[in-house]
């Protein structure tokens, strides 16, 4: 449709076109309410409520009036929905149709509207059964009206069970369970009637049990099992049976399920029910089923050597079992079948080599075969270890054998070793060991066996210990005494740290070696005779100067030796030694930071200070503040110590003490020369203070006894002698000094040595006509049975630090012969005492005689007429003895031991004279 407009003659344009469809109006559909499904017949119930609904497609938004109509008669109403609550005379066929403006649309089609009354329920059981169990449903079925949206109630008896839907399953079966069951359903507010009654049977299920045949919850791989499921009380009855393992059914309908060969995989755990018509049991506990694999027997055996006339008990046990019982157990010797037991255990008298087995079950299960355990038979022979040498403890680098000897009887024997070292012997009669180790250490048995019978053995030896030490010993020298008296003897003595036996002996002399500057600076030249000696000391007669001396011990064969001890030093005072030792100030004691001056001279070019300190006697140690042939000290308590001089060509000088004071301004130090005094010379002795050098009003001290207590300062000694000796000290206003040895050296004189030629003459013609006497009167008392001699022993007193000793025996008679200044005579002591040493009545072949010739000159100042004493001494030995020694000593011009006052110490002439056996005895 267009349109155009006229003014006058003049026209407008045409508008645009419109398009105008003429169509009839939609054809309404009526829907119901609940379920807005287009359905065209409907049952309701009384009293239920349903709206219907009329919609016409496609008209959404008009404005529409709505005609209704049930069959042929009109519903004034006029809206899209028209709600009904039924009633009888509800049903009928309802249509609609709409109107807009005066158009109508067409009728819609008739849905049909059936009332009815609500059908009555029937409780049913899901398995059309009345008796119920665990796990039985109830069913509400109402016939016809199917999908219908019902909801349900239930009832037993009189009792509301609370359950909506039109299912009730019973899970937990009980008595109280048992009962008349109905229900009823509503839709809507329609309610149906309550259903028939339907009354129910309680049965309690039966709960079944898994046993297994045999009744081994542990088996082993290959072994036969029966796994059976057993209900009690249910027995005739046809049930079928269902089995579990773990959560996975394995599906076999017998009361019976066989594991035939069991592997790993028939591991778990094992569960049954059964199953009678609609009723069922319990599942079962499960019983779990272990399958390991095959097992091993274990032997033990509680020795393994048959004692003489004894036995041997063998255990068998398969390990682990947790049905040890069902085992049987099978024995073999030396590979063939020896006894089947039931129990594990059996008693052997004979050697062999012994296995076993275990085996269970029909067909019989067995295990693998044990270890086989070697039984010997034990002969009465002894096995003994012995080492050689016989060194229980022996050092890294050490030779030593260790023997298995077997005592009783000529068999031949095979060896065998225990030992709990990292290095077991081979199997033979000994094992020797050469350049031992710590790996050698540990304790060794053995035993043997015969040859003609490897099954026959003896019992184990005892063990013996044998200690290798990594730590090669070094033996520790001792000198005795320290302090030398001029040609006194010296005994050197040396020890191991960890004593043990076989151990030879080398002695040293220690030789300076300035060239090195560590502590052990020096070489070693063997002694006289210090080669391999078997006693651990040795004597050095007629020691002069100070000397330092080192051993070393060894042993076996090929011979191993410790090192070298380190040197010990024994000091001389002598000043005449062939270098010579001087201490400025010349004195003793000094005070703290004092500067000592110690200066060596001789004949030699290189040289050093030595000194051996008060506080650490095991070491010594050079002096390094040396200036030109001058070692200076600043003191300090550690100076304290002894020091001498060294020469590279091998030379020492005399000793000397040098005590330093601790404290430094009020406690005094005694000015005491530092070396020897010669007898018969003057000295002076004085007390000091750091701060004053001069004090008077001091007290002296000589042996601890106050010998000057005047206002003088000093001890003057016009001329000193031997009695002189000793140790000094001084006080001074209370506090006193240590104390120093002052020393005095006796010297022999030009007319004492030109004499000594004519007393030698003398004491020979009078040596040999005493040994002419002496020997008339052994022979008498000799053919009497009476011996006449005993030995005379001459005392000797001793300064500080000799320790020079004399064994006497009990039965020896002493005789001191005291000399007295002045007197001119010669003194003839002879003593003739029976020696019964044993104690016996019978008199002993030896016999001694010591026969002392004294002469003294005129009386001279000061003068020791011992000097020129002749000794004649003369021994018999005893009567097998076949050698006569006759041997004449004269000794040097020595200087005189410091502190010896016996007689005839220097110019002694000594004539010993051993005899051996008589004629015709």
């Amino acid at each position: 449709v267009s349109c155009i407009g006229r003014r006058g003659n003049f026209y407008t344009h045409w508008s645009d076109s419109i398009t105008l469809t003429v169509s009839y109006p939609p054809k309404p559909t009526v829907f119901l309410q609940p379920s807005w499904t287009r359905i065209y017949s409907r049952v309701i119930y009384s009293g239920e409520t349903v709206t219907v609904r009329c919609e016409i497609q496609g008209g959404e938004g008009a404005q529409w009036t709505y005609e209704w109509r049930r069959g042929q008669k009109n519903i004034h109403e006029t809206s899209s929905e028209y709600r009904i609550t039924a009633t009888k005379s509800h049903s009928g066929g309802y249509s609609c149709r709409g109107r807009r403006s005066s158009s109508w649309t067409d009728w819609s089609y008739i849905t049909t509207l059936t009332l009815l009354h609500p059908p009555k329920p029937t409780v049913t059981l899901q398995r059309s059964y009345t008796q119920i169990y665990r796990g039985t449903t109830v069913r509400c079925e109402i016939q016809g009206v199917e999908g219908a949206q019902w909801t349900y109630e239930w009832r037993r008896g009189w009792v509301d069970i609370p359950e909506t839907s039109n299912e009730y399953r019973i899970n937990s079966v009980t008595e109280s369970d048992g009962g008349g069951y109905s229900c009823r359903a509503t839709r809507s507010s329609s309610w149906t009637e309550w259903s028939v009654t339907t009354t129910l049977t309680v049965i309690i299920p039966i709960k079944p049990t898994v046993t297994l045949q045999p009744s081994w919850t542990q088996i082993y791989g290959g072994e036969t099992v029966t796994v059976r499921c057993e209900i009690q009380g249910g027995e005739g009855a046809q049930w079928t049976y269902e089995w579990r393992r773990g959560q996975s059914n394995i599906g076999s309908a017998s009361s019976v399920y066989t594991i035939s060969k069991a592997t790993w995989f028939d591991s778990g755990g094992y569960s049954c029910w059964g199953r009678r018509d609609y009723v069922l049991t319990y599942l079962s506990e499960t019983i779990t089923l272990t399958v390991s694999s095959k097992p091993k027997a274990k032997l033990r055996a509680d020795r393994t050597a048959v004692p003489v006339g004894g036995s041997v008990t063998l255990t068998c046990s398969v390990n682990p079992s947790s049905s040890s019982s069902a085992w049987k157990y099978y024995w073999y010797r030396d590979g063939k079948s020896y006894e089947a037991l039931t129990n594990g255990q059996i008693s052997v008298s004979e050697g062999g080599l012994y296995s076993c087995r275990g085996g269970r079950g029909k067909p019989v299960y067995y295990t693998e075969d044990s270890e086989s355990v070697r039984i010997e038979t034990t002969v009465s022979n002894r096995s003994v270890v012995t080492l050689y040498p016989n060194w229980s403890e022996i050092y890294s680098g050490e030779t030593i054998t260790v023997r298995c000897e077997i005592h009783g009887g000529d068999t031949e024997w095979d060896y065998e070793w225990e030992t709990n070292s990292t290095i077991k012997p081979p199997n033979q009669n000994e094992y020797s060991i050469r350049s031992a180790s710590s790996s050698n250490s540990g304790n060794y048995r053995c035993k043997g066996r015969m040859k003609s019978s490897q099954h026959k053995t003896t019992e184990w030896s005892d063990s013996v210990t044998l200690t290798v030490s990594d730590n090669k010993p070094r033996p520790v020298l001792t000198v005795s005494p320290s302090w030398l008296s001029p040609g006194a003897s010296v005994t050197l003595n040396c020890e191991l740290e960890h004593p043990s036996a076989g151990w030879s002996f080398y002695w040293y002399k220690a030789v300076p070696d300035l060239k090195t500057y560590n502590y052990e600076s020096y070489s070693y030249e063997l002694l006289p005779d210090g080669r391999r000696t078997a006693q651990d000391s040795y004597i050095i007669h007629g020691q002069t100067h100070t000397a330092g001396y080192v051993c070393r011990a060894g042993r076996g064969d090929p011979e191993y030796h410790t090192d070298h001890s380190q040197p010990k030093f024994v000091w001389s005072a002598d000043v005449h030694s062939a270098a010579s030792l001087t201490v400025s100030p010349d004195r003793v004691q000094h005070f703290t930071s004092d500067s000592v001056s110690l200066t060596c001279e001789g004949n030699f070019t290189e040289w050093r200070v030595m000194t051996v300190p008060q506080s650490d006697p095991s070491y010594y140690y050079k002096c390094e503040r040396r200036t030109g042939s001058t070692c200076n000290i600043y003191t300090s308590k550690s100076d304290t110590g002894v020091y001498w001089c060294e020469s590279g060509s091998g030379e020492f000088s005399s000793a000397v003490n040098i005590t330093v004071q601790n404290h430094y301004y009020y406690v005094p130090i005694l000015v005491s020369p530092v070396h020897p005094v010669t007898e018969g010379a003057s000295v002076s002795l004085s007390c000091s203070l750091k701060t004053q050098k001069i004090l008077s009003n001091v007290f002296f001290y000589h042996n601890d006894k106050l010998i000057q207590n005047d206002t003088r300062g000093e001890l003057n000694i016009s001329a000193v002698s031997k009695s002189d000796e000793g140790f000094y000290k001084c006080q001074y206003s209370g506090r006193e000094s240590a104390q120093s040895w002052m020393s005095v050296k006796v010297t022999v004189s030009g007319a004492d040595s030109s004499s000594s030629p004519v007393w030698l003459m003398v004491g020979l013609v009078c040596g040999v006509s005493l040994i002419i006497i002496l020997l008339l009167l052994l022979y008498r008392c000799r053919q009497s049975k009476y011996s006449c001699f005993t030995r005379s022993i001459q005392s000797e007193s001793h300064s500080p630090g000799s320790s020079t000793n004399h064994g006497v025996n009990q039965d020896e008679t002493h005789v001191y012969d005291s000399v007295h200044p002045g007197t001119n005579h010669i003194y003839d002591s002879v003593t003739l005492v029976e020696d019964n040493r044993n104690g016996s009545d019978e008199h002993q072949d030896v016999t001694y005689a010591l026969i002392e010739l004294k002469n003294f000159e005129k009386k001279r100042k000061r003068h020791k007429p011992e000097q020129s004493a002749v000794y004649s001494e003369v021994k018999t030995g005893a009567a097998e003895d076949s050698l006569m020694y006759a041997e004449v000593k004269r000794p040097k011009k020595a200087k005189k031991k410091a502190g010896k006052s016996s007689p005839a110490a220097d110019a002694a002439v000594y004539s010993e004279v051993t005899l051996g056996s008589f004629p015709g005895q």
